[in-house]
């Protein structure tokens, strides 16, 4: 923008981010630019209990400068997110990604295990943030007989309680079309 006076003016754009390095992010705006922003200051005012305000799949709001920096300015509600507890103290959460569409949880029976306990954990996080979830048992050239018959019991409890599960082989392509 220009002013009446011929000197540029900084745009308003949104966008959405999608990446996050440290105090900076990538937001790709409506035309399909990729723009490096940094976060106002006020966000960690805002009383904001979490140690990553701004975080992949937010939707901003953020001006540009005619010299081409960019700030956001604000962040639209999030229809969703994920979080893990934050190592550091004083906050508590650390938002892992919002505005997901659907998670999905790569599970192995060998090479290496996932764990039922592991499964169930990032289930219920993802229950209680409202992240639908498939789960992709991956690896299944690896099974014998005996892990093929463990699988199909994983698979019919998990579908039993409402779960999307796939099974894949990336060295025999079995499953890649459904992913």
């Amino acid at each position: 923008m220009t002013s009446a006076c011929g000197e540029q003016r900084q745009s308003r754009r949104s966008g959405l981010v999608i990446r996050n390095t440290g105090n900076s992010y990538l937001v790709r705006d409506e035309q399909g630019n990729d723009l490096l922003c940094r976060a106002k200051g006020n966000f960690r005012l805002k009383g904001i209990r979490s140690t990553s305000p701004v975080v992949v799949g937010d939707r901003v709001s953020l001006d540009v400068n005619p010299d081409g920096t960019a700030f956001i300015t604000d962040i639209a509600d999030r229809k969703n997110y994920i979080v893990r507890r934050a190592s550091n103290l004083s906050k508590q959460s650390h938002i892992l990604a919002a505005n997901i569409d659907r998670a999905l949880l790569c599970i192995t029976l060998r090479s290496p295990e996932t764990s039922t306990v592991f499964i169930d954990r990032f289930l219920v996080t993802a229950e209680a943030y409202s992240v639908p979830v498939t789960l992709l048992f991956n690896k299944i050239d690896l099974y014998n007989e005996e892990d093929q018959e463990y699988l199909s019991g994983i698979i019919r409890l998990y579908t039993s309680i409402g779960y999307h599960c796939l099974e894949s082989s990336m060295i025999t392509g079995k499953g890649r079309e459904e992913i």
